[in-house]
């Protein structure tokens, strides 16, 4: 009988932990941030214009547009260093949902 109830209360924790693992604004800043996150950086312009981002785990995350969920650059198109062919960038950054 315990083995059951230690079984779901596991189950339950992890459900409950997968649902706060991403939302549909990709990862955000960090685990319960929801204010205002700044960036400096360098950018190539690939994306286009981009509405607002943060540096996290060595890669740009970036999104267009406020409704749009965040991307990860992979590619190599924001960089935190100077490089011919881009330009800086610099952000108050904006307010992000916690979760």
């Amino acid at each position: 009988m315990k083995s059951w109830v230690y079984l779901a209360a596991l189950a339950a924790a992890g459900a409950l932990l997968a649902g706060c693992a991403s939302g549909p604004y990709g990862p955000g800043p960090g685990p319960g941030v929801d204010v205002a996150v700044g960036y400096d950086g360098y950018y190539d312009g690939f994306y286009g214009p981009i509405y607002d981002g943060y540096w996290r785990d060595g890669h740009f995350w970036w999104r267009d547009r406020v409704d749009h969920p965040f991307r990860r650059d992979n590619d190599g198109h924001f960089r935190i260093d100077a490089k011919d062919g881009f330009q800086h960038i610099h952000g108050e950054g904006h307010a992000h949902p916690a979760g």
